[in-house]
């Protein structure tokens, strides 16, 4: 009896030993706690928002707002491609090649821009696998460019020794190509439907004969009388078989690729709240990558101990507890040629100023570059991620690896950031009338000031007024300069 319940007590322990850390809820998935120290040390990732919406350089949403009649994007798709009854977003994919796309070539350029995890689109509400997807026929390795766009992405940032992360946007493909059943409501093509209730009998012939156009466009369902990014405003809810087609093609992309980072385009994550497939995933990520980070937004304080918290396009407006990202981009989102002729990018001045803003808040800045519809990117582009490699080689060390000082600002034109003994200063704007400058929150005479990448100390002196600091001549070009105070 004894050994009997010896060996039971065993089996139970290895059972709890081999039981998941993690469990599809929030209360399990808060034992995370906060992101890895990787993650909270890089600050700054660099991320290739680039699918086959990117093939018409006309901006982003593309395969939504080419269905809808009067938009430009509509207007230049008939112009380019012809009526999207004969020629719809799946003839744009068939076009899209990608040939001169050469990723160890970008990620090298990102990494030297400054660059300290790398994030590359897995899809996009195009509902388009940009790897060898065995739940999605559309994607990339059938069709289009016919590579591994994920796979060689991967291959490049390893290479580079930088963490990888993919971005999955495809939750929202059920509503996004609902402009596709629409038809012109005027002209020559008045009442004749767009492409966006072919099946795939309707096939026999063409290219695309053998797939189905609904495993794409998905859009055996009524249009929905409202758009909404949180699933419980719309009035058509996904249904089940389309979510646990998401399910498990993400669950594929992170068993196949192992990312370190897998950033969600959703309101907290994938259909929450009307169902649990975002927390399938996180826990299921979680526990093959205990230092993997998942992100979401529009979180609420109950999600951010299990998730990180993304600002699309803003930031917020103190430090924050936990580390965060804001994820931007120069430019548009898929690339727009005619912003890069306007010349209409963010300057990489802006961009450092804004990733010192986030940094001094406990922040990441994931910036996308705009890549080209055949792989590359523009010079203007380059001239950007030239200029932030310049002032990243030079003031790198306070951004990397620190984290908030007491307050974040003073100000509108002064940031902190500490790490180790120094606290780092960033002067977003020099003074314009002469070279001193005071900062009213140092009133304790420090050891030494120095301006990085300059080698002489600088001439300080510190009262109750503050720390006033005298700097060098000959410094107003544009980027901020950085005071190590120790």
């Amino acid at each position: 009896m004894r050994r009997l319940l010896v060996f039971a007590t065993a089996v139970l322990l290895v059972a709890a030993c081999n039981r998941p850390k993690y469990e599809p809820t929030w209360e399990s998935l808060s034992q995370y706690g906060e992101a890895a120290e990787w993650f909270r040390d890089a600050k700054l990732g660099l991320w290739a928002h680039w699918g086959p919406q990117c093939q018409p350089e006309d901006g982003d949403w593309y395969a939504r707002l080419m269905y809808q009649e009067g938009q430009k994007q509509a207007l230049d798709h008939r112009a380019k491609y012809g009526h999207p009854s004969e020629f719809g977003f799946k003839d744009v994919i068939h076009v899209w090649t990608a040939e001169n796309w050469d990723p160890e070539a970008i990620v090298t350029k990102f990494k030297k821009a400054g660059a300290r995890y790398f994030v590359a689109m897995a899809n996009h509400h195009d509902n388009f696998d940009l790897w060898d997807s065995s739940h999605q026929t559309w994607n990339s390795v059938n069709l289009g460019p016919h590579r591994n766009i994920i796979k060689e992405w991967e291959k490049a940032a390893r290479k580079e020794g930088l963490p990888f992360g993919v971005s999955v946007h495809a939750s929202h493909a059920w509503l996004f190509y609902d402009s596709s059943q629409g038809a012109d409501t005027s002209g020559p093509y008045a009442g004749i439907p767009y492409d966006g209730k072919l099946t795939k009998a309707d096939g026999a012939g063409t290219w695309w004969e053998g797939l189905d156009p609904q495993e794409l466009y998905v859009q055996e369902h009524p249009v929905a009388q409202q758009w909404g990014w949180e699933w419980q405003d719309t009035v058509s809810v996904p249904s089940e078989a389309y979510r646990k087609n998401f399910l498990d093609r993400t669950l594929e992309l992170m068993d196949k690729y192992n990312p370190d980072l897998v950033y969600f385009d959703d309101t907290v994550l994938p259909f929450w709240p009307i169902s649990d497939e975002g927390l399938q995933l996180t826990a299921h990520l979680y526990n093959n990558n205990p230092k993997a980070v998942v992100t979401g937004k529009w979180l609420q304080e109950e999600h951010k101990s299990a998730i990180v918290y993304d600002v699309e396009r803003g930031v917020v407006d103190d430090i924050q507890e936990k580390p965060w990202q804001t994820c931007t981009c120069i430019g548009q989102w898929h690339y727009d040629r005619g912003l890069y002729e306007r010349g209409g990018y963010v300057p990489a001045p802006a961009v450092i100023r804004m990733l010192i803003d986030i940094v001094s808040k406990n922040g990441n800045l994931l910036l996308s570059v705009p890549v080209r519809a055949d792989g590359t990117l523009d010079e203007k582009e380059e001239a950007i991620l030239d200029d932030m490699a310049a002032w990243l080689s030079v003031n790198g060390e306070s951004i990397y690896g620190t984290r908030p000082w007491k307050v974040f600002s003073e100000g509108d034109g002064i940031r902190f950031t500490t790490k180790d003994d120094a606290i780092y200063a960033h002067l977003l704007d020099l003074p314009a009338q002469d070279n001193n400058v005071i900062i009213k929150s140092l009133t304790e005479r420090p050891g030494s000031v120095q301006m990085l990448g300059h080698e002489e100390p600088l001439e300080f002196t510190c009262s109750e007024e503050g720390l006033k600091v005298t700097l060098p001549s000959g410094n107003r070009q544009g980027m901020p300069v950085v005071l190590k105070i120790i």
